[in-house]
């Protein structure tokens, strides 16, 4: 017999909310991330061997320098001597095996420069990893805002946790806008693949929620509404691992009251917080 049942939004959350828990353990998920390192001279990488050094500019990637049994394999070649490994701005960008589960690829800054990133698929934190906290479904922070396109974007300078305030351009295509209990807001989101990626703080940060604040994904409709479900709300990939640098909310993102939907905090098993706030 087949079950018929509409799904209820709580139950809906519950199969989400699993999903990110598993989501977050995987390989490559976020508890995996245990190093970021920037190379600008040739070094060494702390957790994993070979040498690392830049490549001449214009060039994508870094070149690693090691021996046979370093086990280091480049796009499934083992490394004896010298090889590229070309970095997520390249159109064919390099994977890289450590063995034993470690896994890492290359990043590029804006300026031009890389960084190893190292993936441990049995890190500390996967192994003290207990749960994701989040609030109950709440059908109050179920928004219908209106999205207004804005011809070729405008530019709005997002900070990043480890960028000592500098800001990094990013463009949002439209406005965001919504009236709750007679407040105004106006919501600046930028482009995250084929959604709109929402950067935001409220009254709950460093309470009961993760300090720097939530994102929300998001995604308007070809009538121009867009439905912002707080419940949905995912904490950044930092309160996972040190080693990842969340862009912060800007001004106009900034709840002045609590926004108690959405994911809370990053616990061990014991229940305890799994990183500070």
């Amino acid at each position: 017999m087949t079950d018929t049942t509409t799904p209820t939004p709580e139950s809906l959350l519950a199969t989400y909310h699993k999903r990110r828990e598993l989501s977050v353990v995987q390989p490559k998920g976020s508890l995996a991330l245990v190093n970021t390192q920037w190379v600008d001279s040739e070094q060494t990488i702390y957790g994993v061997p070979g040498t690392w050094a830049p490549l001449p500019a214009g060039e994508s990637g870094l070149l690693v320098t090691a021996v046979a049994t370093d086990n280091i394999t480049v796009d499934g070649v083992l490394v004896e001597g010298e090889a590229v490994v070309r970095g997520k701005d390249s159109d064919a960008p390099s994977d890289i095996d450590f063995g034993a589960g470690k896994t890492g690829f290359v990043i590029a800054s804006e300026a031009g420069n890389y960084a190893l990133r190292v993936w441990d698929a049995n890190s500390e934190d996967i192994q003290k990893f207990g749960s994701i906290d989040a609030f109950p479904y709440n059908p109050e922070w179920v928004v219908t805002a209106k999205f207004t396109e804005i011809p070729g974007g405008k530019t709005v300078g997002f900070e990043h946790l480890k960028d000592d305030g500098n800001t990094r351009d990013e463009v949002v295509p439209g406005e965001i806008t919504f009236t709750k209990d007679g407040v105004d807001y106006d919501l600046a989101a930028f482009k995250s693949g084929r959604a709109l990626q929402l950067v935001f703080a409220d009254a709950t940060n460093g309470d009961s929620t993760y300090s720097v604040g939530r994102f929300l994904f998001v995604a308007p409709r070809p009538d121009g509404t867009i439905t912002l479900d707080f419940n949905l709300a995912v904490l950044p990939p930092c309160a996972f691992s040190y080693n990842f640098n969340c862009p912060m909310p800007p001004k106009q993102n900034r709840f002045a009251v609590p926004i108690e939907a959405g994911e809370k905090n990053v616990l061990q098993k014991d229940g305890s917080l799994l990183h500070a706030v």
